[in-house]
C-alpha cells in the first residue's frame, strides 16, 4: 500500500501565498478529514493534489506510488488513481450521465491495461445500475445530461458515482456533505464506508462534523494561515462546531 505524503508544500495563486509550509500524511485505506475557516486553503490544496493550472507550487512535493506527482500533469494523476470530487462541479449540456461515465470507467481501465478494449455496454448497465442502486438514484438519471439542471444534493451523488465506478486509490472530497440531507448524507457515506473497506485512501474536506458521525475518520485536522495547525480524532471536529475556530487562529 501507497500512503500519500505532502511534505512543506508551499502555493500561491495570482502572486499570493495560500499554503505555507504544509505536511500531512494519509495512508491507504484511512479517512483524514480537515476542517478550517473559508479562506486558509482546503480548497487550494484538493486542487494543487489533483493539478489544476492556476496554482503555482513554489516548493515542496507530494508523493503518491514513490512519485512526485507535482510533475505529473492532471490527467496523469488521474490514471495513477487519484480521484477528485469537485466542490462547484460543472455542467455540460448534450453529454449525458452514462456515456460521460462510460467513458471515464475505460480510460480507468486502459490506464491500468493498454490492451483493454473497453467495458462492454451490457457489462456497463449492469455495473451503473448496481452503484446507482446503492446511491438510491432513480434509473432516469442515467440518461440526463451532466448536471445540467441538477440540484446540489444531486450533483454530490453524481460526484459519488462516479467515485464507486472509477474505484480510486485516494479520493480528495471537496465538501461532499454540502447540500446534501440527513438521507442522503448516510447513503453517500454508505458508499465510501465501502470504498474505504476496499483500501481506497480519502481526503475529506469539511465545515461540519456531521458526516464525521456516519463515516469515522482515522484522524481530523485544522487548517489555518496555509497550514495544518492541529490535529486529532472525531472528538476535534465536534469540539470545533461547538466553540469555532478561534483558539487555532491564534497559533
Amino acid at each position: 500500500m501507497s500512503d500519500l505524503i505532502i511534505r512543506n508544500l508551499h502555493v500561491s495563486i495570482d502572486g499570493k501565498e495560500i499554503l505555507k509550509g504544509l505536511n500531512l500524511t494519509v495512508p491507504q485505506g484511512e479517512v483524514h478529514a480537515i476542517m478550517g475557516p473559508n479562506g486558509t486553503g482546503k480548497s487550494t490544496l484538493a486542487y494543487t493534489i489533483m493539478g489544476h493550472p492556476s496554482y503555482q507550487v513554489n516548493e515542496g512535493e507530494i508523493l503518491f506510488n514513490d512519485k512526485n506527482i507535482l510533475e505529473m500533469a492532471a490527467d496523469e494523476r488521474s490514471r495513477t488513481g487519484l480521484f477528485l470530487a469537485f466542490q462547484y462541479p460543472v455542467a455540460i449540456p448534450g453529454v449525458t450521465v452514462a456515456n460521460f461515465l462510460r467513458t471515464a470507467v475505460n480510460a480507468r481501465r486502459r490506464a491500468l491495461h493498454p490492451e483493454d478494449k473497453g467495458i462492454a455496454i451490457p457489462e456497463f448497465r449492469k455495473l451503473l445500475k448496481e452503484k446507482m442502486d446503492l446511491l438510491k438514484m432513480e434509473s432516469s438519471f442515467a440518461g440526463r445530461y451532466l448536471n445540467e439542471g441538477f440540484s446540489g444534493g444531486e450533483k454530490k451523488r453524481l460526484e459519488m458515482l462516479q467515485l464507486l465506478l472509477l474505484e480510486p486509490k485516494y479520493a480528495v472530497l471537496d465538501e461532499t456533505d454540502s447540500g446534501l440531507d440527513v438521507d442522503a448524507l448516510r447513503t453517500v457515506t454508505a458508499g465510501l464506508a465501502k470504498l474505504r473497506a476496499a483500501g481506497t485512501g480519502i481526503l475529506l474536506i469539511t465545515h461540519y462534523a456531521r458526516i464525521l458521525r456516519y463515516l469515522e475518520p482515522d484522524a481530523v485536522h485544522v487548517m489555518a494561515g496555509g497550514r495544518i495547525v492541529r490535529s486529532g480524532g472525531r472528538d476535534l471536529a465536534e469540539k470545533i462546531e461547538k466553540n469555532g475556530y478561534a483558539r487555532y487562529l491564534e497559533n
